[in-house]
């Protein structure tokens, strides 16, 4: 069991990682007083590299990781060797953001050093028009890494949810006797069990129309590609392939800035699909709402999703009749501000009060959440929109 002494001079190794050497000349105790071992010196050198310079841990400390992509992969691995997952992936975030290393993960070595996250990926997917030939094989490789995972963690959950989903809204009361749903139909009528005949009596049948067998839902998602969006794009086509795969969906994924592109021929492989992307630009949601509306051919059987910070360059007003000529002819419409773990980026209040005014509320979405969303607008019910914080 530690003593006191001992939990106190673990906080005080750790403060002294926090804060850094506060005088130069104090050496490897800095002002704590407190030393630090050759592995914990190693550490410190690490953070330093980092966030030496702009106060975060001390004034006076100098760092940097220089342009050299040797020193910058040697650092990388360091903080692999010393920091848990998640710290590394918000190191090397930080990296990217506070030391301009963009350029330097189009280089080989640089990739094969990384950790992989999705903002790893939204980073790559940015500079993929940059990135030298000997690069995108390294870079398709991290993406693919990156996608497989979140396939295995969102896939099954997914399609069971939107299985039930599926059968529950293709439910019929007057099905044919090889398409009736027994189990559901004898709890629907145990108000007529007969107990001197030991049986019940099936007044209302329930069971499955021949569309059970078909397609029965066209889904559409929207994606906005600016800048801010970039791990909702990730997300959003990690989903599309999920949704893909499901025989009874037909899924159409369409990205979009002042252009608008359908990679729906490119959903049997999602990292197909990221580096089809061009993250950046500006946004014209209108444009983007025209195209999908042209291709619906069964409003009433159709989920739209619109995944957007809402940040409209295009006709404000036209992108609002869209929404609510696609509402009125029996389209579910759907609006995400984002769809990440992040919650919701900055965006467009006013045109967000709008849509909620047409009843298209706009909220962030974990990717959790998403199988639940798609399941009640599957099911013409209330979406579950998170409380606001």
């Amino acid at each position: 069991m530690p003593t006191a002494e001992g939990e106190a001079g673990e906080r005080l190794r750790r403060w002294r990682l926090v804060l850094g050497a506060e005088d130069a000349g104090e050496g490897k105790g800095g002002g704590t007083g407190c030393g630090l071992s050759d592995e914990d010196a190693a550490m410190d050198r690490t953070l330093a590299a980092l966030y030496g310079d702009d106060g975060t841990r001390g004034e006076r400390r100098s760092g940097g990781l220089g342009a050299s992509a040797p020193r910058v992969a040697r650092w990388l691995g360091d903080i692999r060797a010393y920091f848990p997952s998640s710290v590394v992936q918000v190191m090397q975030r930080d990296a990217v953001d506070r030391l301009g290393l963009s350029t330097l993960l189009l280089e080989p070595e640089m990739l094969e050093a990384v950790q992989p996250d999705v903002h790893l990926v939204s980073t790559l997917l940015s500079l993929n028009k940059a990135m030298p030939e000997s690069s995108r094989e390294s870079a398709r490789a991290v993406v693919r890494q990156v996608v497989e995972q979140l396939e295995r963690k969102l896939a099954a959950r997914t399609r069971a949810t939107l299985t039930g989903a599926l059968d529950r809204s293709a439910k019929v009361r007057r099905p044919r006797h090889q398409d009736i749903d027994w189990d559901r139909t004898i709890r629907a009528n145990l108000k007529n069990y007969l107990p001197e005949y030991g049986t019940v009596v099936p007044e209302r049948l329930i069971g499955y129309g021949r569309a059970a067998r078909s397609v029965k839902k066209d889904v559409v998602l929207c994606v906005d590609q600016s800048g801010s969006m970039a791990a909702s794009v990730v997300y959003s086509s990690v989903f599309g392939a999920v949704l893909a795969s499901m025989r009874s969906i037909s899924t159409r994924l369409v990205v979009f800035d002042t252009n608008v592109v359908d990679l729906t021929e490119d959903l049997d492989d999602p990292v197909d699909v990221l580096f089809g992307t061009q993250l950046g630009g500006g946004t014209d949601i209108n444009r983007a709402l025209a195209y999908c509306q042209s291709q619906i051919s069964r409003p009433s059987e159709t989920v739209v999703v619109l995944i957007s910070d809402l940040y409209e360059g295009g006709i404000r007003e036209e992108m609002l009749k869209r929404v609510a000529a696609m509402k009125a002819a029996g389209v579910q419409f759907v609006t995400l501000l984002a769809l990440s773990d992040e919650g919701a980026p900055a965006y467009d209040r006013e045109h967000a009060a709008a849509l909620a005014a047409l009843g298209a509320p706009a909220f962030a979405c974990t990717p959790e959440l998403f199988p639940e969303v798609m399941a009640a607008a599957i099911e013409k019910r209330p979406l579950p929109v998170p409380e606001a914080d």
